[in-house]
């Protein structure tokens, strides 16, 4: 290891970052796992309709919106570890806000403070995996651990959402609604997140000699002055990438796919199960699988993109997921549907983390948390017009109709990897001819 990376990440060695994510992956979405499939039904449990579970879940998007690049750029400019833990914090104020919220305009607080949660989280941990095991070996490959990263993020949210929907269907707790308990469990682990991000990140970040004399407060303040610096760098790179521009574009047509696998699944699952307990009682195990076949996904996406390139293996992910969610909304009984949802899944996983791969191949460390909150910011827009779109359209012409619609429509984006795929091809064939050189003379 060189002096260089002693000096950016003391102690912090490429195998003790690989754990950290790994971990930090886990306590992340373990709580997403245990509310994921009662979100939707316990929101229309309370009286909410359709339409305005659409409205309400825009909300998130709107905020992230507005708050990925500001977020992205103080990451890059602050620190990852600050904001990773001030997310996680705020991540706790929501959940507190929506399980005990009774009323339209509480459910908008929740998904508003999602937002920021959502925006403040987008990208810090992974920004900071790559640049410190970047740091201690320059040469060290990132894309296993982002697939590894997926394949656990898939098993904690299958081994939260297989609790989950255990407890609904037990309802141990009387007082309360069944699927008001997951939340509950949720907060808790949600608090177990915060400490573990105190106390497994770590990160150095060097502001000169003076730096040592500022209080804490006034280096986090000058270092928050350089964000729109650090925005303005980021959306420089991407203008400059026509491969980056296209990448980023692909979120408009994968969010819209979203919402057809995980927002509409639970009401349609409802519709044909016969009513928001008992779909969330199913959503559970249902959850569960999905999630675990998402990280098998992850890794044969490892696989795959070792035989056929990064880019092929994205691409073929894509219109593979875009064609199950169509499959989904065709679906007439429970059992297909859920078969349709649980493959939808399974090239979900294989799709994230070769995307992932592709974005951080165009980003620097000087803004690579940007670069990854401007692909969030796209997506979140993405789904929140889809949401608004979407959302009235499954309450007039049926939910089935709808998931068709994003399905189909997400298809369409699997044509903008092509930049990529061709930047890929490049870069393959002049590694080739370098490799092939010494031996030509």
């Amino acid at each position: 290891m060189g002096a260089g990376a002693t000096r950016q990440h003391p102690g912090v060695t490429a195998a003790t970052a690989r754990r950290t994510v790994l971990l930090l992956t886990a306590t992340r979405w373990f709580p997403v796992g245990l509310t994921i499939g009662v979100t939707t039904l316990l929101t229309l449990q309370r009286g909410m309709s359709v339409a305005q579970l659409g409205v309400i879940l825009s909300m998130q998007g709107f905020v992230v919106l507005g708050l990925e690049l500001p977020t992205g750029g103080l990451a890059d400019a602050v620190g990852r570890r600050p904001v990773l833990l001030a997310a996680s914090l705020v991540g706790v104020a929501s959940g507190l806000v929506f399980i005990n919220a009774r009323t339209f305009g509480a459910f908008v607080v929740a998904l508003a403070l999602q937002g920021v949660f959502r925006a403040l989280d987008s990208g810090p941990l992974e920004a900071w995996y790559v640049d410190t095991a970047r740091a201690d070996d320059p040469d060290v490959r990132v894309e296993p651990t982002l697939a590894h990263a997926g394949t656990v993020l898939g098993v904690a949210i299958a081994a939260g959402a297989l609790l989950s929907g255990g407890l609904v269907a037990w309802h141990p707790v009387t007082s309360m609604p069944a699927l008001a308990l997951p939340y509950w469990l949720a907060l808790g682990f949600q608090v177990v997140n915060v400490v573990a991000i105190a106390v497994r990140m770590h990160e150095h970040r060097p502001h000169g000699a003076a730096a040592g004399r500022r209080s804490p407060i006034r280096t986090a303040l000058r270092s928050a002055a350089g964000a729109p610096r650090t925005v303005l760098n980021g959306v420089r790179v991407m203008a400059a990438s026509p491969v980056l521009r296209a990448l980023v574009l692909v979120e408009v047509f994968w969010a819209t796919a979203m919402i057809g696998f995980e927002t509409l699944f639970p009401v349609r699952l409802a519709e044909l199960a016969g009513g928001q307990t008992r779909a969330g009682a199913l959503m559970g195990p249902v959850s569960a699988a999905a999630w675990g076949l998402f990280a098998v996904g992850s890794a044969l996406a490892a696989r795959a993109s070792r035989r056929i390139g990064v880019a092929w293996t994205a691409l073929l992910a894509r219109v593979l997921n875009g064609a199950l969610v169509v499959v989904m909304g065709l679906m007439a009984g429970p059992v297909g549907l859920v078969t349709a949802f649980l493959l939808t899944y399974t090239v979900h996983g294989a799709a994230g983390p070769m995307h992932s791969t592709l974005l951080h191949r165009e980003a620097g460390a000087g803004t690579r948390t940007t670069v990854l909150s401007m692909n969030s910011m796209v997506s979140g827009g993405a789904y929140t017009l889809g949401l608004l779109v979407l959302g009235p359209l499954a309450e007039h012409a049926g939910t089935p109709v709808a998931i068709v619609v994003a399905g189909a429509f997400s298809i369409l984006g699997a044509a903008l990897y092509w930049p990529a795929l061709r930047h890929e091809r490049a870069t393959h064939a002049s590694a080739q001819v370098t490799t092939a050189a010494p031996a030509e003379v």
